[in-house]
Formats: C-alpha cells, structure tokens, sequence
C-alpha cells in the first residue's frame, strides 16, 4: 500500500482532473483503499484543497468543450467524408492474398446545419425575458376583469370546496 507523499498526491491530482474516473479506479492505480483516501482528506488539509482543486478544474474544462460543442451546434459545421473502393490486385502480400488496388476515391463535404434544440436551448437560457420557452395562461371573466377580486376569503374557501367535491364525482 502507498503512503501519503507529494508523489502519490499529485499522481491522485492528476487521475481527477484527467477523466471522470471513480475514487475506487483511482485508488486502485495509485495502491490505496478507498478508506485510505477518505482518512487522507480528512487528515491532511492540503490534499482536501488540491482534491477540491482538480476536480474544479476538470469541470471548467468540460465546460469549456461544452462551449464549443454548443457553438458548432448553433452555427452548423464542414465535415470530410472519404469513401475508398478497392479491388483485387495481381500482386501478392505475404500470406499469400492479393494485394487491393484502389479503383475508386472519393472525398466530399458536407455541411451539418444548426441543431434546432440548441439554438431554442441558448435563447431560452440566455435570453428569458425575450424568449421564454413556456407559456402563460391567465383566466378573466368575460368583461376582462378578475374573476375573483369582489370575492371574501371565505367566498373563496367555499368556490374552492364546491370545486373539489365535483372533481371527486
């Protein structure tokens, strides 16, 4: 088992800001338990904060992707596609099957237009008070005016009752 070192620590650091690995996979590729990791931050303050630290920066970093992803999403992108065809050639590899020869080549680009959820995703968040991705019902009486503001509490109380007991029927 390994003992606490700058050496373990920042092979630990390095584990949580790489990948989105388990505190057990993690343990298991430096040598320690689980229980050996939880004491060790509880114990040892710097390794709580360098722990806290990594994972902090992991996160921005997947944020950081996400950004980009969204952006090529709202904006649409290129893509590459390369189709090859091959045939069967008269030379012979080393096992003794014929050696392809490539009888077609082809390369196109395609655009990829903007994702539509993205698009609505970014105005609804980024902009709510223009784009707001719900509605709103309000209930007047026919003349436009509230249904209930000449009503008392307990007038209220009894529509409310009244109402239950037809939904119970």
């Amino acid at each position: 088992m390994a003992k606490y070192s700058k050496k373990v620590v920042e092979r630990i650091v390095g584990l949580v800001k790489s990948d989105t690995y388990t505190i057990a996979e993690i343990c298991q590729q430096v040598g320690i338990s689980p229980a050996t990791f939880h004491r060790w931050q509880e114990e040892h303050e710097d390794f709580a904060i360098a722990i806290e630290e990594a994972r902090e920066s992991r996160m921005q970093f997947f944020v950081q992707e996400a950004k980009k992803s969204l952006l090529k999403k709202i904006q649409g992108y290129e893509v590459t596609e390369s189709k090859v065809v091959t045939i069967p050639g008269k030379e012979k590899d080393a096992n003794g099957k014929p050696k392809p020869i490539i009888k077609e080549q082809t390369t196109t680009k395609k655009h990829i237009q903007p994702d539509t959820a993205a698009v609505i995703f970014t105005l609804t968040n980024g902009d709510p008070t223009r784009w707001r991705n719900r509605q709103t019902t309000e209930v007047t009486g026919k003349d436009g005016k509230d249904l209930f503001k000449t009503l008392s509490d307990e007038d209220l109380d009894k529509e409310i009752a009244d109402l239950e007991k037809k939904l119970k029927q």
